[in-house]
């Protein structure tokens, strides 16, 4: 790994351990072993290389949605949205790094243009995919209006039960209980 990658790795494990803004280019340059100017020869400036850690942990968080959205198969929506769920909730248990930087990316996306704009595209994507996951579809059959509805539904529960896997990890509703849930919301009781 060179000396560019080192810095990636010692500013995502800052990102996680002491936060964005508490983060210094000192100790950056400790945790991956690099040179602090090596920062700005590399990435421009101490935030331009957090802003790069942010967007690479938001990215893996996003492949892991990914693989729960194929483990879901060929099934009902209300089966593909359980194992959906259940998906999530075990990739999470592993992946708390990847959380807490996705939540930092989340915050810092009301300061940072290029994280805004990188989230919002990746958003637009992800409540398609999901959509289409949920129907059993290709993603290309997903129209602008279900995406924005039931796919932006879908994206909104996967980053709530995150948000909760962060604070409270052992209150997170099952998937059985999730899609209980969805159905009573939907029902004209």
């Amino acid at each position: 790994m060179g000396q560019r990658e080192d810095l990636l790795v010692g500013a995502r494990k800052c990102l996680v351990e002491k936060g964005y803004h508490r983060t210094t280019a000192r100790d950056i340059a400790m945790a991956s072993g690099a040179h602090l100017a090596s920062i700005g020869y590399h990435y421009g400036s101490k935030d331009g290389l957090m802003s790069a850690a942010v967007l690479e942990a938001q990215g893996e968080w996003g492949d892991a949605i990914d693989a729960a959205v194929l483990a879901a198969g060929d099934a009902s929506p209300a089966q593909r949205l359980q194992v959906c769920v259940d998906e999530l909730i075990a990739a999470m248990s592993g992946q708390r790094e990847i959380l807490i930087a996705s939540v930092q990316a989340y915050a810092q996306a009301a300061f940072a243009d290029d994280i805004r704009q990188l989230l919002t595209t990746a958003t637009e994507g992800a409540r398609r995919d999901l959509a289409a996951m949920i129907l059993g579809r290709q993603p290309e059959e997903i129209d602008s209006a279900t995406a924005q509805g039931l796919g932006a539904v879908v994206h909104s529960l996967i980053v709530g039960l995150s948000l909760q896997a962060l604070l409270s990890p052992e209150s997170l509703p099952s998937s059985e209980q999730v899609v209980s849930a969805v159905r009573v919301l939907a029902s004209e009781q």
